[in-house]
């Protein structure tokens, strides 16, 4: 007999294909795992009428554009007597101006709310400020997933260092795996990869590693560049895949057409694991420093990879302490550079793989699912919290900027 539900995630939910629904997913499955069957339910943020094809932890979807649809949502929710909900926090995937339909869930809700920020902003505007400012005061306890996004919940919005839970990035608990038995696998035996995976947009920085390809071929020539991913559904939405012809003519035009190869697929967990067990290197050439959360630079370290990327947040304080390589944002010269010291020097990849490695092990989704159950219960002993916005460090009220 399945257990009523005690918790409920809001997020994404695959099969929709984006990082939010990866992330949900991987954390339903390491909460659960503590749990006794249909302990834990999702509620999935829809972006179109006909939803996706969700699994049975879907127990309920919202149309992302109704605001009325949060509203039965939360009425929903209240009838399950639950013990904490769990809101995955990405201003995308709500409806109304800076996504704040969630706040009418989130005001109808009885339910503790222990809230995961996937995108801190240094730099807000009045309607994003208010918003996370809202959030923030509904939820009991909010996780962020580095130091970098506690300092910026503290300095920016007001929110109590004590009320902040720093939870990392959840990985999979792969085995540490050589590359060669994986290149062998995928039909890459005998050359040196490098790797860059996720939904293909512009911000990701790929044409800075095309670009450096030339160099990095003068003394690694059996290298290839293999780029994983489908187009970003919202960048197909607006020009088709205009965007990714823009690569791959960048590369005929650089004439290493037979160096880097265009995987346009949204792989399932066991291919993406075996694609990231291949590389050599794995590059996070992003264009933004305000980029808070990278899962596939946390599922790349995880596995124990060399890592090349340019400074963003979640980069910096992943890879502190000499676990990984930073250059500076769009540097073809610096990339090149750095990658070439990786791929033609073992001993210095061997060692950045071990360490990074073992230094990921209270990554595991295992581990993280402890944690946020700790948070969960936490939360609980400190429900009935007020939804009215902090009114400490000048942040503005609804009417302040119009919004009431």
């Amino acid at each position: 007999m399945m257990a009523r539900p005690r918790f409920a995630i809001i997020g994404n939910s695959l099969p929709r294909r984006c990082g939010i629904a990866t992330f949900t997913n991987d954390l339903h499955a390491a909460v659960a795992t503590h749990l006794p069957a249909g302990s834990v339910a999702i509620v999935a943020m829809n972006d179109s009428d006909g939803g996706h094809a969700y699994p049975t932890s879907v127990a309920m979807t919202i149309r992302d554009d109704d605001r009325s649809a949060y509203l039965r949502a939360a009425r929903q929710l209240n009838a399950l007597d639950l013990e904490a909900v769990s809101l995955q926090h990405e201003f995308g995937i709500f409806g109304g101006r800076a996504g704040r339909h969630i706040l009418s869930l989130l005001s109808g809700l009885k339910a503790p709310v222990v809230t995961t920020f996937h995108t801190i902003l240094a730099r807000p505007t009045p309607i994003q400020r208010d918003t996370i400012a809202r959030i923030a005061a509904r939820s009991a306890r909010l996780v962020v997933m580095s130091d970098r996004g506690g300092e910026l919940l503290n300095a920016v919005y007001g929110v109590p260092t004590a009320k902040i839970a720093i939870i990392p990035h959840g990985i999979p608990n792969a085995p540490f795996e050589e590359p060669d038995a994986a290149k062998a696998r995928f039909g890459y035996g005998g050359r040196k990869i490098l790797l860059t995976f996720g939904l293909l947009a512009p911000n990701k920085g790929i044409e800075i590693v095309i670009d450096a390809m030339p160099r990095i071929l003068t003394t690694t020539p059996d290298a290839v560049y293999v780029v994983l991913g489908a187009t970003h559904p919202n960048l197909v939405r607006d020009e088709g895949e205009a965007y990714r012809e823009r690569l791959q003519a960048k590369v005929r035009a650089l004439g290493i057409s037979d160096h880097v190869v265009f995987l346009d697929s949204f792989v399932d967990q066991e291919t993406l694991l075996g694609i990231i067990a291949m590389c050599d290197v794995y590059v996070t050439p992003y264009l933004n420093e305000e980029q808070m959360t990278s899962g596939t630079l946390a599922y790349s370290f995880g596995l124990g990879k060399a890592v090349v990327s340019t400074p963003y947040w979640h980069a910096r304080d992943l890879l502190a302490g000499g676990l990984g390589l930073l250059v500076p944002f769009g540097d073809v010269e610096a990339t090149a550079a750095a990658i070439q010291r990786v791929l033609t020097n073992d001993a210095k990849r061997d060692a950045m793989r071990l360490r990074a490695y073992l230094e990921s092990r209270s990554m595991v989704w295992e581990r993280v699912g402890q944690r946020y159950l700790q948070t969960f219960a936490l939360a609980s002993s400190q429900s009935g919290t007020a939804m009215a916005p902090p009114r400490s460090r000048g942040l503005p009220s609804a009417t302040d900027i119009g919004l009431a």
